[in-house]
């Protein structure tokens, strides 16, 4: 039985390290997020702010 209750604590420190290794990684990712710089006011991602929808035209040179 002693076999037991050591295999049991031993899984729950590798619980409660797991659980601060997250834990630290999800502030350090919150404190990333904080520092960016904000967002356009407008709230158009600017990687497809020149994009239009529908057919696009043909590009120069293009024969049909």
């Amino acid at each position: 039985m002693a076999q037991i209750g050591a295999s049991k604590r031993q899984k729950e420190l590798a619980r409660r390290e797991k659980r601060k290794e997250k834990d630290a990684q999800k502030a350090e990712r919150k404190k990333e997020k904080a520092a960016r710089p904000p967002r356009d006011a407008s709230g158009v991602d600017p990687d497809i702010a020149h994009i239009i929808p529908g057919p696009q035209p043909l590009p120069e040179g293009f024969e049909e």
